[in-house]
């Protein structure tokens, strides 16, 4: 069993928009960070939406692009933002 993380979430973009919020305090067991995507996905409503499997969405841990299977340790920043596209 995995012990609680603290961690705080930061949302950019067209995904903050979706959420009506920047950022947040979360607490988790998930071990990676896909599993935390997929824990707030369980969330429903404008997280399912925001950040579903099905949408191209970027991860940073600590500030560091990342991908779900990066580890997540106690007091993380976690950042979720849709990929930048050139013009």
């Amino acid at each position: 069993m995995s012990a609680e993380l603290q961690l705080t979430l930061r949302y950019f973009a067209s995904i903050r928009e979706a959420l009506g919020r920047g950022t947040e305090a979360w607490v988790t067991q998930a071990p990676t960070l896909g599993a935390l995507r997929d824990e707030l996905i369980a969330r429903g409503g404008p997280y399912a939406e925001a950040l579903s499997r099905q949408r191209p969405v970027r991860l940073a841990l600590n500030q560091d692009l990342s991908d779900d299977s990066a580890a997540l340790v106690p007091g993380a920043e976690v950042a979720f933002f849709p990929p930048v596209t050139g013009g």
